[in-house]
């Protein structure tokens, strides 16, 4: 096998997820909408699509969804595009191109936590997170939606469908890839390494979305965490 650095291609899908994850489009589209008011002075102070909802409305709201899901499928997309590249021109196997939206899935919602044009301060990640599930692979979307929806359609609390299909992420990976990819030989029959690696991405972006969602796990233990509400 041809001589191969990741280095380059990680740092030019990290940084690039990064800055597209940072571009909050909760904050900006309450700002046009809601006479320059930011999201994150109203209701839970959180720069995500519940809060826009709850406290500006519903066209905010899609506007929200579409490109906040938007920015984390382009992330992944441009992250699996630039590793195909790079592992083309030194003959890697087509699975290592899977890397890179992992990678580039993981930083674009860092981005959106931690976004650079706002001071840091985002919201939690479920959108972007969701997107990346989608582009990366529509077995892992499929649990986590049915997860969500079910959870969401009995309680209507966003944040324990979130959590709940957060958990279901990196086991969903793990079985997926290992009984039918790796074991079974479907999807080009991948190496082991490859599922320990994915798996070990996913805990790391499951593990932070619920890291960010601690407050409402802590009220959904008090019994006060609230349902979901649309402002009109």
């Amino acid at each position: 096998m041809p001589d191969f650095s990741i280095a380059a291609p990680a740092l030019i899908v990290a940084v690039l997820s990064y800055l597209l994850g940072s571009i909050s489009f909760s904050i900006i589209f309450t700002k046009r909408l809601c006479h320059n008011t930011d999201i994150r002075t109203l209701g839970s102070g959180n720069a995500g699509l519940t809060n826009v909802l709850r406290s500006v409305g519903v066209k905010a709201g899609i506007l929200t969804l579409i490109f906040d899901f938007s920015k984390g499928a382009v992330s992944v997309y441009a992250g699996r595009a630039i590793f195909q590249y790079f592992s083309a021109l030194s003959g890697i196997p087509p699975y290592f191109a899977q890397y890179g939206a992992y990678l580039a899935g993981l930083f674009c919602m860092i981005g959106h936590i931690y976004p650079v044009y706002f001071g840091f301060r985002g919201g939690k990640g479920v959108l972007s997170s969701a997107a990346m599930l989608l582009l990366l692979d529509w077995r892992l979307f499929s649990v986590a939606i049915v997860i969500f929806a079910f959870v969401f359609a009995f309680s209507r609390i966003v944040s324990l469908g979130s959590v709940l299909a957060a958990i279901s992420f990196p086991i969903a990976n793990f079985l997926f890839l290992y009984f039918q990819d790796y074991r079974a030989g479907a999807n080009g029959a991948v190496p082991l390494s490859f599922v320990w690696i994915t798996t070990l991405f996913a805990l790391v972006i499951s593990s932070l979305l619920i890291w960010k969602h601690r407050e409402n796990i802590r009220r959904l233990k008090n019994g006060t965490e609230k349902k979901l509400t649309i402002h009109k």
